[in-house]
């Protein structure tokens, strides 16, 4: 038998498929199914090197219609000991590529197993081919046994002696390949677990947020899903594949670690005043006193007493009232203005005001709890988690996190922060995470300064966003649709 250009051609394209490949299962099944392609056998077998022995990992009989583990499932077999008595132990130890005409005729090997296979299945073991799969740096990654070769009338022979190379070629790329996909697979869980130790102290300042990162990233997942199954009916021109999903994921478990520079004190706060509200409660109880004195030394009546009370109760429940309130109107902004203009004056001539500016600046936000030097601060929180992940060296294949992260509060009309992106600057990834932020935002239980909406009323704000040009209205509908599918 002499090697045709074909065949050398056929050695090359599997060259190419195997430095491509980037699914581990897909390739361990590539060097099976090529393996035996190459060398016209009926039968393989491939096995992985784990814990000092050989495991089943996927088997192969043509004429049997024999095939196990593709579909992941685990081939209920006994591991094979490293003991140099087995042809596939022997070839793994010495990294030697073993060629068997007939096993029924060899004494070099323990067959017993391969006899007892074919007494219980009527099959008929001959000849076999036995790689080792080692890299570059010959570290064992597992063995190929491939099984009968045929000629061209369908007979079974001994495998030729040209094949040895040629498999073991093959052998030696899958390896270095596998090894590859290994490192890879490390660099990922690196890179997860600085998230994953990001996010434990993020969630250490403040749980809420830690629970909004996981619900981003719950949220990112469905939209991704819906928008890759509608690719497949037709209806989308996007899709995710496991890659693109997998960066996404990430972006979404760290588009947040910014808030770790965020204070506490605006992070949780709850209401306008939140803890401060105290200091006023007790400034209220002080002003009564002085009021109270004033009128024991003479210089208010009683009845000018019981007016100035029962005005500072009523005072006292309206900045209650507006300290929790959804939306501060015209009217009481106004109210809130002379209520800081009132004062007590003492008698030597000292001065408490009713509410300090700072107070009077946090009644008057119109809507939320942060004033705009508060929001300036919090908004900050994109600017630093840029920061951070400029430290970080991302594998090439997470490259584009940080991109999609730094711009996730950046809306389509420009309105956004920090650098005011717009349109066409904006990602699918970023408008993603940007709709299903906000959504938690709206939708989230366990914020300590809002009230949860409801689902169909926080899809409704979205819309309303996107039809001011603020966000992607195709991802909210979607949104919608996979939350109402779920």
């Amino acid at each position: 038998m002499h090697l045709q250009y074909e065949d050398f051609e056929k050695i090359m394209d599997i060259g190419i498929r195997l430095s491509t490949e980037r699914d581990r299962n897909r390739l361990l099944m590539t060097i099976l199914d090529k393996g035996m392609e190459i060398t016209n056998c009926d039968a393989s077998t491939l096995y992985l090197y784990e814990n000092d022995e050989l495991i089943f990992k996927y088997m192969k009989t043509l004429s049997k219609g024999v095939s196990r583990g593709m579909d992941g499932e685990p081939i209920e077999l006994p591991p094979v000991p490293m003991r140099e008595e087995n042809v596939c132990s022997y070839a793994a130890i010495h990294r030697e590529v073993v060629n068997i005409p007939d096993v029924y005729a060899s004494n070099q090997f323990d067959f017993s197993g391969p006899r007892q296979y074919d007494n219980l299945t009527g099959y008929r073991t001959q000849s076999q081919l036995v790689v080792p799969l080692a890299n570059n740096e010959n570290e064992l990654i597992g063995v190929l046994q491939l099984i009968n070769a045929m000629d061209e009338k369908g007979d079974v022979v001994a495998f030729d002696e040209q094949y040895e190379i040629i498999i073991q070629a093959l052998g030696s790329m899958a390896a270095i390949e596998l090894t590859n996909l290994s490192y890879v697979e490390a660099l990922k869980a690196q890179i997860y677990s600085f998230v994953e130790a990001l996010t434990t102290a993020l969630e250490e300042r403040t749980p809420y947020n830690a629970l909004h990162t996981r619900n981003v990233e719950k949220y990112a997942s469905l939209l991704a899903d819906y928008i890759t199954q509608l690719h497949k009916e037709g209806k989308c021109e996007e899709s995710f594949d496991a890659a693109r999903k997998e960066q996404l994921m990430l972006a979404a478990l760290i588009h947040d670690i910014g808030k770790m520079v965020v204070p506490l004190s605006i992070m949780n706060k709850a209401t306008r005043l939140d803890k401060e509200l105290e200091k006023v409660d007790d400034r209220f109880a002080l002003l009564k006193a002085l009021y109270e004195i004033d009128m024991l030394r003479g210089r208010i009546t009683k009845e000018e007493y019981e007016e100035i009370r029962g005005e500072l109760e009523l005072e006292l429940t309206f900045i209650h009232e507006i300290d929790v309130i959804d939306y501060v109107d015209d009217e009481a902004y106004e109210h809130i203005q002379r209520l800081s203009e009132k004062k007590h004056v003492n008698e030597d001539g000292s001065v408490l005001s009713y509410l300090t500016e700072r107070e009077a600046s946090c009644l008057s936000i119109r809507s939320g709890t942060l004033t705009m030097q508060e929001r300036k601060e919090m908004e900050n929180h994109v600017v630093m988690t840029s920061k951070i992940l400029e430290k970080v060296q991302f594998y090439k294949g997470f490259s584009m996190v940080p991109k999609w992260v730094g711009a996730h509060h950046e809306y389509l009309d420009g309105s956004g922060y920090p650098k005011h992106l717009k349109g066409d600057e904006l990602d699918l990834e970023t408008r993603l995470l940007t709709v299903v932020d906000i959504y938690d935002a709206l939708a989230a239980t366990d914020r300590p300064y809002k009230k949860p909406i409801p689902r169909k009323k926080a899809i409704e704000i979205l819309k309303s966003m996107a039809e001011k040009g603020k966000v992607d209205l195709r991802l909210v509908e979607w949104l919608d649709e996979a939350l109402a599918s779920e």
